[in-house]
């Protein structure tokens, strides 16, 4: 059980990170996509892009669980309030959709992570304990 524990935990890091990684190679791109009234321009599609690279390396060490899954929670809320809802509003409106779903499952799964990361931990301590 834990060892699909920690293969569920990677496999949840793992696109935060090649996302991060993409706000680094596709700047322009997202600079395109981002409301206008978000300040900072490329700098805030960088930092954005740092935040999401050590979220997902942080979830995969098992390290601060509970603040890097809330701040993560908080970060894809702010994508989905400033970035997808007002793509509802334009010719590619089912891509914004797509993308509001995918933002609101992960934000989820980031909270329910958040919320048993110390039961995880736990478990995790206790299974030690018998071994020994």
């Amino acid at each position: 059980m834990k060892n699909l524990a920690i293969i569920g935990r990677i496999l949840f890091a793992l696109p935060f990170g090649v996302m991060g990684v993409n706000h680094f190679i596709m700047k322009d791109y997202f600079l395109g996509i981002m409301s206008s009234f978000i300040p900072g321009g490329a700098y805030t599609i960088l930092l954005t892009g740092f935040l999401l690279i050590l979220a997902s390396i942080l979830i995969m060490l098992n390290q601060f669980l509970k603040t890097v899954c809330f701040s993560l929670a908080g970060i894809l809320f702010l994508f989905i309030i400033t970035i997808h809802i007002p793509g509802l509003s334009t010719a590619n409106w089912q891509i914004a959709f797509i993308e509001l779903l995918k933002d609101t499952g992960l934000m989820g799964g980031a909270i329910m992570i958040a919320l048993y990361s110390d039961s995880l931990k736990e478990l995790s301590i206790i299974k030690s304990k018998r071994k020994k």
